[in-house]
């Protein structure tokens, strides 16, 4: 039996709707601007670049369903996204097959200090400072794709505090799931327990303590987030 210097780190879960059982969660991949019009207000042309991704920690996930605003900043955006959970995976995934190591979805947030990821941008350093913070990727519960169907169309919208910020449609990520999956595999051993964050619709901004975010995705559900 192996004995730790240390006590180990609990295993990060997700729950599943209408079950006691959980998700553990292995990796976090980001896909960065994966929405023309996203790409757009950001200032980047979106047809004019390959599929990129940063990561999140494990650690960084977070269903409190409460959103502590972080020290260090004082612009912090909130960015909706789809999650998809992988229940298996591999290396150099065909596209024809990517889909079949999808377990199920979920509602998550891309918090993002965008001041201090403004400011690594600027020097050409990573983004973790504005990234991968605690409690940065707020999540719902998920939903097996055996309910949903996979998803490929559908409403994606977030309100703060009643008013509509961002409102957009799965079906305007420029890079799909399956294509997501069999890039990510080219690069990584991707696995069971991977999560992908699938990139945000226009209309991202900042957030303030006291804020209330109202976050839905057709056919998968809600998540209410409070800024404390």
């Amino acid at each position: 039996m192996t004995k730790f210097v240390i006590d180990p780190a609990p295993q990060v879960c997700l729950p599943i709707r209408g079950s006691n059982e959980s998700f553990p969660v292995r990796r976090i991949y980001c896909i960065g601007r994966n929405y023309a019009d996203h790409a757009i207000e950001m200032g980047h042309d979106p047809n004019k670049e390959p599929p990129f991704f940063f990561q999140k920690n494990a650690q960084n996930v977070d269903t409190s369903g409460t959103f502590p605003y972080p020290p260090q900043t004082s612009d912090v955006h909130h960015e909706m996204e789809l999650v998809v959970a992988l229940k298996s995976g591999g290396a150099d995934i065909s596209l024809e097959n990517a889909l079949e190591h999808v377990y199920g979805y979920g509602l998550g947030l891309d918090m993002t200090r965008r001041d201090l990821q403004g400011e690594a941008k600027k020097l050409g350093r990573p983004w973790e400072v504005g990234k991968s913070f605690e409690k940065s990727a707020p999540m719902s519960e998920l939903v097996p794709a055996s309910e949903t169907g996979h998803l490929d169309q559908g409403r994606i919208c977030l309100k703060v505090n009643g008013e509509i910020k961002q409102d957009g449609d799965l079906n305007q990520m420029i890079w799909k799931v399956p294509e997501m999956i069999a890039y990510l595999s080219r690069f990584y051993d991707i696995a069971g327990g991977d999560l992908i964050m699938s990139g945000t619709p226009a209309g991202v901004g900042p957030i303030q303590r006291g804020d209330k975010m109202e976050c839905e995705i057709e056919n998968l559900g809600t998540m209410t987030i409070e800024v404390i």
